[in-house]
C-alpha cells in the first residue's frame, strides 16, 4: 500500500478567533490611535481647564483661603460695578479697533507694493519680517527709550521747535504709543498673509480689465478686494486674536507702572486679569473676568466672520 505523499509547499491553516483586520482597516487604527495621545494632551491641558475656569468664576476663591465658598454670580456683579474693569475692557475695544485696522492696512499697503517690484523682494520682506520675529520684550523697551521724556523722539522735536511731549506719561498719549508699537511689530506678519493672497489671485483678471481699460483703482476695487475677502476675513479675526492677547507684554514693559498706567490708561483685560490673579490672589474673580474675555472674543470673532464674509459690491 502506498504512503501518502506529504506537500511540503503548503503551511498548515490556523484558525484566527475573532475577525482579522483588513489593510485599510489597520491604518486607520493606527491613525486614530497616533491622534488619540494629542487629544488627551489637549483635553487636559486646554478643554478642562477652561471649563473648570467656570466654576472657579461661581466662587469666592482666594489662594490664601482654604474655603471656596459658592458665591453664584456675585463676582460677575463686583465686576460689573469696578470701573477698572470697565476702563479695561474698553482700552481692550481701543487696542482692537485702531490696532487690528492699521496694521491691515498698512500690511495690505505694503504687500501690494511689495508685488509690483521684481529685484530685491526677498530683502524686503526680511526687512519687515525681522521686527515680528523679534522679541516682544525688547522691542517694548527700546519704543519706551524712544519716547521718554528725554528720549531721542522729543529731542527731534524740540529740535524742530516743538515742545516736548508726555508720551508714556500722558493719560492720552500712552495707549496709542503702546498700538503703534504693536502695529509695527506685526507688520510682517500681515504683509506675508496678504502677499500669499494676493499671489493666488489669478493675474488673467487683471489682463482682462486692462483690455477694457480699467485703470488701478479699478482694477483693486473690482479684482483684488473681492478676491482677497477670504484673507481679510482671516487677518482681521487673528489679528484681534492677538491684539487681546499679546498686549500684555506690551503694556507691563512700556507703561509707568506694570498696573497698566498712568491712571489706568494703558490697562488691557489681560493686564487686569493678571492683577486680580497673581496681585490679589482673587481667583473667583480673576475667573469671572476669564469667562468674560472668552465670551467677548467669541461674540467678536463671529461678528467678525458674519460682516467680513457677506459679499459686497465694491
Amino acid at each position: 500500500m502506498a504512503e501518502p505523499s506529504l506537500d511540503t509547499h503548503k503551511s498548515p491553516k490556523i484558525k484566527r478567533n475573532g475577525p482579522s483586520l483588513t489593510l485599510k482597516q489597520s491604518k486607520y487604527l493606527f491613525v486614530y490611535l497616533c491622534l488619540l495621545l494629542p487629544l488627551i494632551f489637549y483635553i487636559c491641558i486646554r478643554i478642562a481647564p477652561t471649563l473648570y475656569t467656570f466654576n472657579i468664576g461661581f466662587r469666592e476663591w482666594n489662594i490664601l483661603s482654604p474655603e471656596k465658598p459658592f458665591v453664584g454670580f456675585d463676582n460677575y456683579v463686583t465686576l460689573a460695578n469696578d470701573p477698572i474693569f470697565k476702563k479695561s475692557l474698553w482700552n481692550t475695544v481701543i487696542f482692537i479697533v485702531f490696532g487690528v485696522s492699521g496694521q491691515v492696512l498698512i500690511g495690505l499697503l505694503i504687500a501690494l507694493l511689495l508685488q509690483r517690484i521684481n529685484k530685491f523682494v526677498g530683502v524686503f520682506r526680511v526687512i519687515y519680517f525681522i521686527p515680528y520675529v523679534t522679541s516682544i520684550v525688547a522691542v517694548s523697551w527700546v519704543f519706551r527709550w524712544l519716547f521718554m521724556n528725554n528720549g531721542i523722539i522729543n529731542e527731534f522735536l524740540v529740535n524742530l521747535g516743538i515742545p516736548p511731549q508726555l508720551f508714556l506719561n500722558s493719560p492720552d498719549q500712552a495707549i496709542y504709543i503702546i498700538i503703534g508699537t504693536m502695529i509695527w511689530q506685526g507688520l510682517g506678519f500681515q504683509m506675508v498673509i496678504f502677499l500669499a493672497g494676493l499671489e493666488n489671485i489669478p493675474k488673467m483678471f487683471y489682463e482682462a480689465a486692462e483690455v477694457d481699460g480699467a485703470n488701478s483703482w479699478n482694477k483693486f476695487k473690482s479684482i483684488t478686494l473681492p478676491l482677497l475677502n477670504p484673507t481679510i476675513v482671516f487677518s482681521v479675526v487673528i489679528g484681534s486674536i492677538n491684539f487681546i492677547q499679546v498686549s500684555f507684554t506690551q503694556v507691563v514693559n512700556m507703561s509707568v507702572d506694570s498696573a497698566g498706567g498712568p491712571l489706568h490708561s494703558t490697562i488691557s483685560i489681560v493686564v487686569y486679569i493678571y492683577q486680580l490673579a497673581f496681585r490679589q490672589y482673587s481667583m473667583g474673580l480673576a475667573s469671572a473676568a476669564t469667562v468674560i474675555l472668552f465670551l467677548f472674543i467669541l461674540a467678536l470673532t463671529i461678528f467678525q466672520m458674519k460682516v467680513l464674509s457677506k459679499k459686497f459690491d465694491y
